[in-house]
């Protein structure tokens, strides 16, 4: 999702290599994609930023034990999710890292999006 005018970028391709998209989406709104291996450290930096002020949010499509890391890696191989996947290395259960309860309340519906899809 971008606005009119606006760049798509893929990296990676951890959902799998065949991308299928409507070209009337990208060619009507005049978007262009391209393709990115990561970030330098001021893209880094940025992109910290603007999670710490709750303008862009992680959205998982499931979230893993660390005794299930196993199943975790078959899942993402076999393109068994949708977006990505969490796994929790010290936690034992979801949310105890979260800083700004009120903040990631208010993103809760976009967060789970792809939950159980």
């Amino acid at each position: 999702v971008t606005r009119k005018g606006g760049t798509i970028t893929t990296c990676a391709s951890t959902s799998g290599y065949m991308h299928e998209y409507d070209n009337r989406y990208l060619w009507m709104s005049l978007k262009r994609i391209i393709g990115s291996h990561f970030a330098n450290y001021r893209e880094a930096w940025e992109a910290n930023r603007l999670i710490a002020k709750g303008k862009i949010h992680p959205t998982l499509s499931k979230t893993y034990s660390l005794e299930d890391t196993g199943q975790a890696a078959y899942d993402v191989h076999r393109n068994l999710h949708q977006g990505k996947v969490g796994v929790l290395a010290l936690a034992p259960r979801e949310g105890l890292g979260v800083r700004d309860q009120e903040m990631r309340e208010q993103h809760i519906d976009a967060i789970n999006r792809f939950r159980n899809v």
